[in-house]
This record gives C-alpha cells, structure tokens and sequence, in this order.
C-alpha cells in the first residue's frame, strides 16, 4: 500500500495524466441559493396586488432594501457542480402597497393569447392478448 502511495506522484508526471485526473477530481455539490420563482408562480400575479398577496404566491423576497421600500427583488443563483453558473433575477415593484409591474428574467404567458386547453392525463387503451391475436391473423401481410 505504501508503494502505491510513493508511485502516486509519478504516476502524475506522465504524459497520460488527464486520464489519470479525471478519475480523481473531487466531488462538488449542487449549490442552490435564492427563491426558485416558476412561471406558474408568476403567471398568478396580477397589478393591484397587496404586498401580503405577493408574499403569499412568491414567497419572502430575498433583497428588501430599506432604500427602495416599492421593490423586491428575488434572485435565484444555482451552481452546479460541474457547469455553468445559472442565475435568474425578478424584481418586483409597489406603488401604495399594491403591485404594479414586474420586471426580470421570468415573466408569465402572454394571457391574451389563448391555447387549447391541455388534458391533465391521457388514456391509452393496450388491447389485451387475446384482442392482439385475433387483428394479427385478420390483416393480410404485404409481400
């Protein structure tokens, strides 16, 4: 064991040690820092909006700055382990505690446009093996 260990530095100083590193490179975890605010979240606001309202649906904000008491901002920072740093800012503003407009990174659908409603689940009908029998022997194969 100890011979492996005085090996070890060596092993590093030769021409393949890119294969050798990327074995040993250290685990690094996620960091996940701020509020996560989604479009769901964001689609629920509307102007008028008291700050308790606005609270409820996004959550504590993560700046309230004591200088500009008629804005919020929430900033969601994630660091993966290995990748690229992801960050999305939202800022959000009050005019006499009411919500009055929305500025940032998300913001939600356009509710003017309308789309077909989604189905929340789909059902899907597997014939059972005696129904699969009996249409494999009614269709005629193509030569």
């Amino acid at each position: 064991m100890k011979r492996i260990l005085l090996l070890l530095p060596f092993l590093a100083a030769c021409s393949n040690t890119p294969q050798i590193t990327s074995y040993l490179t250290p685990y690094r975890i996620d960091v996940r820092q701020g509020n996560f605010v989604t479009q769901e979240m964001v689609a629920q606001l509307k102007p008028g909006q008291t700050r308790e309202q606005v609270r409820f649906i996004l959550g504590s904000p993560l700046v309230a700055d004591m200088f500009h008491v008629d804005r919020w901002d929430y900033v969601y920072r994630f660091r993966p382990g290995h990748g690229e740093v992801q960050q999305r800012v939202m800022t959000v503003f009050f005019q006499d505690n009411k919500l009055t407009r929305i500025a940032g990174d998300v913001v939600a659908e356009d509710s003017s446009r309308v789309d077909a409603p989604r189905p929340a689940a789909q059902v899907i009908d597997i014939p059972g093996p005696a129904t699969a029998a009996t249409t494999a022997t009614d269709t005629p194969e193509k030569k």
